[in-house]
């Protein structure tokens, strides 16, 4: 059962992570248009800065379980460098429970604010008076994610199943 919930897991933040990838994409089409426009025509957008700016802000949170399940964050193991040692495992869970620990507060903090802002029918302060519950949405999204990638991670490390990603290659 446990290794179902990690594949759906991983599953999800690999998703994420693809959907992420593409609204960077969508983020830079969005300014190249805007500097066409504003520039070339002299005929600004009123759009292009909104929803370039939730864009980022999803793609932002929305790829942090991706990179962790593909450890592509910074590492640093001068000592523990051979995976399969009770040294490096234990270190990889200890750094594992503080990224549960910070997305769990993050997410839960993240949701609180969402909830008060949506229930209270916040806007953006801009021409398109965005809700700002799609921004803020993010937040708790992106954090309960990556803490259940990580715990995944967890499981991953105690039952040997580290993945290509995660072997010492020298890539870091």
């Amino acid at each position: 059962m446990l290794q179902t919930i990690a594949k759906v897991v991983d599953g999800v933040s690999e998703t994420f992570g693809i959907i992420a990838g593409w609204m960077f994409f969508a983020v830079g089409l969005f300014v190249a248009y805007e500097v066409f426009m504003r520039y070339a025509l002299t005929s600004p957008t009123v759009w292009v800065d909104e929803i370039a700016r939730i864009f980022q802000v999803w793609g932002t949170f929305a790829a942090t379980a991706y990179v962790l399940k593909h450890r592509q964050h910074i590492i640093i193991d001068l000592s523990f460098r051979n995976p399969d040692t009770l040294g490096r495992r234990l270190v990889e869970t200890f750094s594992l429970l503080v990224v549960v620990f910070f997305g769990c507060v993050a997410a839960k903090y993240g949701w609180d604010i969402w909830l008060k802002s949506t229930l209270a029918g916040h806007t953006t302060d801009s021409y398109l008076a965005v809700p700002k519950m799609f921004t803020q949405s993010a937040i708790w999204v992106g954090f309960g994610l990556l803490a259940l990638q990580a715990l995944v991670e967890i499981y991953q490390v105690w039952a040997g199943q580290t993945n290509p990603q995660h072997s010492d290659s020298g890539e870091h």
